[in-house]
């Protein structure tokens, strides 16, 4: 039962001794210096005991509703007891009337007060109680429990100091959870400045800065240091992969490494463009994180970037610098802000290096161009008249030794204006320009024939001249003369099988030969498959050089028509 009246307003400070004022207001200062609230709590339990005498103390602080206890921390109970007693009150019984009328309540033995439910298996036993309700700004925000004071019960003295001891609580508790919402506010608009001065300085690099290994680099390092991350990559795509273009940070050899884009976390963040954020890299990112050069990596994200709705590669950071690897809902949404304008800087470089590498391939053809027509109208020519006279004056000498001298000059000059053609031809064949794609693949395809003696099985399906744009059927001859030459060089093979189609929307190129095959390395980094590879980006197609049974395919599909889009449209690799 209630060993005294419960009471309103502040206490009366007469009947509390000096050094329990002193120590009150020594608490009170200390308090209020403290700004982080888990310390707060520790030092008002501590401090219940001292001034009180008690046994044990608790805080109860109230979930959202006010209705029942969300968290519950005691002061003088072992671990051990904590384990035997079990689950921790959440607010019924005797706890619970401080809850429904926030009042002081002073009991000399709890278990007889009409709520109460009694202890479970292995509470400690308690018989005195000194309930005090903290409040801030006028609403209860926890309750302070404080039982089995040495020598009897809590006395009004003891009720006075709780209750200033739970005012100088209530003003600490808000102090330090104000500071804190400062301290959020300012980390906020922190993070908000340095997004802003990251998108500003990509911005200026768009303005500024055409070379993409420069943007790409500003860009890592930019998303770096915006959300404190230990590494960042940029990925870009290339065909069935995505490649690491550039790195910031702790990482070791990721420039050029590949990844597989179906069957990979990094692809689905690139195909279904929504950014993740990953607390268990080895779990979640479904490819060893040593492929990225971050082989220590516990946290990731991983955000698209998204250029006018078609994704160009993905941002990945790697481990938060701060005491936890893991990255918050912040960071998430910072790094795909920051993702859409990199997207921007990233398209807008690979436009202007597109547009240079079309008009490098344009001024190399007008050159080829130049080329064949001085070496056909002057050189050729030139070889065609020294043979006229040359064959005049052997028909017209009567010496055996000067006609001999003669015919092998004319049949050198002969040899030499054959190989002149075929330098003519490979340069820039006349029937591409005067007949159309299909007559001048099947003089290509004869000349490798009866040069190289390859047997070429050819299906050469093809719209009439005109059908297709000028520019795509340069294209697809380089690509099918490429693919000879290769297999002339490296193949040794004895059959080819060339198929070019076409139909309204896709021309499709294969070249199969049943040479040697090919060593990858040559395949990521010889000059003719590089040049292929070009024309076909450049085009807006797609190409795949592997291995036949045996040797080697190299398949390409190019659009006929393209969008406004795709025609304006990037190249997907660096």
């Amino acid at each position: 039962m209630e060993a005294g009246p419960r009471t309103n307003g502040l206490p009366d400070t007469h009947q509390l001794d000096q050094d329990r004022l002193r120590r009150l207001i020594e608490v009170g200062r200390s308090l209020l210096s403290e700004l982080e609230p888990e310390a707060i709590l520790d030092q008002v339990l501590e401090c219940a005991r001292d001034i009180t005498g008690a046994r044990y103390a608790a805080l109860g602080i109230l979930d959202s509703s006010r209705r029942e206890l969300e968290s519950f921390i005691t002061s003088g109970i072992d671990p051990e007891t904590h384990r035997a007693i079990g689950d921790l009150p959440r607010g019924r019984g005797v706890l619970g009337v401080l809850i429904d009328d926030p009042r002081p309540l002073r009991l000399s033995d709890v278990g007889q007060h009409p709520m109460s439910y009694g202890f479970p298996t292995g509470h400690p036993p308690m018989r005195s109680f000194l309930g005090m309700p903290i409040l801030i700004r006028g609403q209860a925000w926890g309750n302070l429990y404080l039982t089995e004071k040495a020598g009897g019960d809590f006395d009004p003295a003891d009720e006075q100091a709780a209750m200033i001891l739970a005012g100088w609580a209530g003003v600490a508790i808000e102090n330090a959870r104000l500071y804190r919402k400062a301290e959020d506010r300012r980390e906020t608009l922190e993070r908000a400045a340095r997004a802003l001065e990251a998108a500003e300085a990509v911005a200026v690099a768009v303005g500024a800065e055409t070379e993409l290994v420069r943007i790409l680099e500003l860009i890592v390092k930019r998303g770096r240091a915006l959300i404190d991350a230990r590494s960042v990559l940029i990925l870009l795509q290339e065909g069935t992969e995505l490649v690491v273009a550039a790195s910031a940070g702790e990482v070791t050899s990721a420039v050029g490494a590949r990844l597989p884009i179906e069957g990979s976390t990094s692809g689905d963040v690139f195909e279904h463009g929504r950014t993740e954020r990953i607390a268990d890299v080895r779990a979640r990112l479904r490819i060893s994180p040593e492929r990225f050069g971050v082989s220590a990596a516990r946290a990731a994200i991983l955000a698209p970037l998204i250029y006018r709705g078609r994704a160009v590669g993905v941002l990945a950071a790697f481990d938060h610098m701060g005491s936890s690897a893991g990255f918050s809902e912040d960071d998430e949404r910072t790094l795909h802000a920051f993702a859409a304008s990199a997207a921007t800087a990233v398209a807008s470089a690979q436009s202007v290096a597109r547009e240079r590498l079309r008009e490098s391939l344009r001024a190399a053809e007008a050159e080829r161009r130049r080329w064949a027509r001085e070496l056909h109208d002057e050189t050729l020519q030139g070889l065609g008249g020294l043979r006229v006279v040359l064959s005049t004056m052997l028909r017209q000498n009567r010496d055996r030794q000067i006609s001999s001298v003669l015919e092998a000059a004319v049949e050198q000059i002969e040899r030499e204006i054959e190989n002149l053609r075929s330098i003519i031809a490979e340069l820039r064949p006349g029937a591409l320009d005067e007949l159309g794609l299909e007559p001048a693949l099947e003089a290509l395809l004869d000349r490798v024939r009866v040069v190289e003696g390859v047997d070429i099985d050819s299906e050469l399906d093809l719209p009439e001249l005109g059908a297709l744009e000028s520019e795509l059927q340069t294209t697809v001859y380089r690509l099918v003369q490429e693919a000879l030459t290769n297999v002339a060089k490296h193949a040794r093979a004895d059959r080819v099988i060339v198929r070019v189609q076409a139909d309204d929307e896709q021309v499709e190129v294969e070249v199969i030969d049943d040479g040697r095959g090919f060593d990858p390395a040559e395949v990521s980094g010889g000059f003719g498959l590089l040049g292929m590879r070009e024309r076909v980006e450049l085009a807006g197609g797609r190409l795949s050089v592997t291995p036949a049974q045996p040797g080697t395919a190299v398949r390409a599909s190019l659009p006929v028509r393209q969008s406004a889009s795709a025609a304006s449209a990037e190249p997907q690799s660096a």
